[in-house]
C-alpha cells in the first residue's frame, strides 16, 4: 500500500510566520555585524593590554558570530527547494555545521586553558582599566543582541540557542569588567587567568550540550525534545487508528523533524484514509513534526509477522 506524503500543511505553516522570519533575518544580521566589530575591538585591546580574559572572550564572541551565522544559514537553507540529488534540499547542512562549530569550540577552549596555566606560572602585567572598559562595551552589545531575539526565542531551537548564547555572554563580560576593576586597584594580575578559566568552563558547558545534540541529530537519533510515547498516543487519538508501530522520528535540520510510521487501521475506515492523514498531520505539526509519511495496514493483516520495516 502506498505511503502518503503531503507537504501542503508545512508550507502554510511557514507562510504564517513570514513577518517573523523577516524580523529574525534582520536580528541575525545586526547580531553578526555588532559582534564581529566587537571581536575586532577585543582582540586589539587584548593584545595591547596583555589581557588573556579579553582575548578569551574575543574567541568566545567569535564562536557566537559563527553560531548566529549558522542559525541564519538554517533559515536560508530551509527555503532552498529540494532537487533530484538532494530530495530534502540542504536542510541537514545546519546539523553538520553545528557539529563542526562544537568541535572547533572545544579546540579553542583547549588553547585557552593551556595559555591560562602558562600565565599562572609566569604572570604578565595587565592593564585593568582598559580591560574593564572594553568588557563594558561587550555587556551592552550582548544584552542588545539578546534583546533582538527575546520575542522569538520560544518558537525555534536555533533562535533560543542564539538568545541563550548572547545572555550568557553578557554575564561573562560582566565577569571581565569585575576582574578588570580588581586588577586596576590591587595589581593582582593572576585574577586575569582565573577569569579566563571560568570563561573556558562556561563555554565548555554550553558546547558540551551543542556537541551532544548535534551528534545525536547527525546519527538520526530522536531529537531530545521529542517523546515517542506522547507522539504515539497522539496518533492513536485519530479515529480509526488501532495501533502504531515501526515509528521513526529524526531531524531533517536543526529546526525541522520528520516521521514515518505504520498505522493499523479498521478496515471500514480505510476509504477515508486521505482525511485521516490530514488529521494526523495536523496533530503532528503541533508536536513540531513537519514531514510525515504513513503506511496504512488493515487490522487483519499484521505486518509484524511479515517482518517488514
Amino acid at each position: 500500500m502506498s505511503a502518503g506524503h503531503d507537504h501542503s500543511g508545512h508550507h502554510h505553516h511557514h507562510h504564517d510566520h513570514a513577518p517573523r522570519l523577516d524580523h529574525l533575518n534582520a536580528a541575525f544580521i545586526w547580531g553578526i555585524i555588532l559582534n564581529s566589530a566587537f571581536v575586532v575591538i577585543e582582540v586589539i585591546a587584548g593584545l595591547i593590554t596583555h589581557s588573556l580574559s579579553l582575548l578569551t572572550d574575543a574567541g568566545h564572541n567569535l564562536s557566537d558570530v559563527a553560531s548566529l551565522a549558522l542559525a541564519l544559514l538554517a533559515f536560508k537553507l530551509s527555503k532552498v527547494s529540494s532537487n533530484s540529488q538532494y530530495t530534502y534540499g540542504y536542510k541537514r547542512s545546519t546539523i553538520i555545521v553545528s557539529f563542526f562549530n562544537a568541535v572547533i569550540l572545544f579546540v579553542a577552549v583547549g588553547f585557552i586553558i593551556y595559555e591560562a596555566i602558562m600565565r599562572f606560572i609566569s604572570p604578565q602585567i595587565v592593564e585593568g582599566g582598559t580591560m574593564a572598559w572594553v568588557a563594558f562595551i561587550g555587556i551592552a552589545i550582548n544584552a542588545f543582541t539578546a534583546y533582538l531575539f527575546v520575542k522569538d526565542k520560544d518558537t525555534d531551537l536555533n533562535v533560543k540557542g542564539a538568545y541563550l548564547h548572547m545572555a550568557v555572554d553578557a554575564i561573562v563580560s560582566l565577569g571581565v569588567v569585575v576582574s578588570g576593576i580588581i586588577i586596576y586597584f590591587t595589581k593582582l594580575y593572576w585574577i586575569d587567568s582565573v577569569v579566563s578559566l571560568i570563561i573556558a568552563i562556561v563555554i565548555l558547558r554550553g558546547t558540551w550540550g551543542l556537541l551532544k545534540d548535534s551528534l545525536r541529530l547527525e546519527m538520526d537519533g530522536v531529537p531530545k525534545e521529542m517523546d515517542l510515547e506522547k507522539i504515539k498516543a497522539e496518533l492513536m487519538k485519530c479515529k480509526g487508528v488501532t495501533d502504531v508501530h515501526h515509528m521513526h522520528v529524526w531531524a531533517l535540520s536543526t529546526t525541522e523533524n520528520a516521521l514515518t510510521a505504520h498505522l493499523v487501521i479498521k478496515a471500514e475506515r480505510l476509504p477515508d484514509f486521505t482525511n485521516m492523514k490530514k488529521d494526523l498531520r495536523h496533530r503532528l505539526q503541533h508536536m513540531s513534526i513537519n514531514h510525515a509519511t504513513f503506511e496504512p495496514e488493515v487490522e487483519e493483516e499484521d505486518c509484524r509477522e511479515l517482518n517488514c520495516d
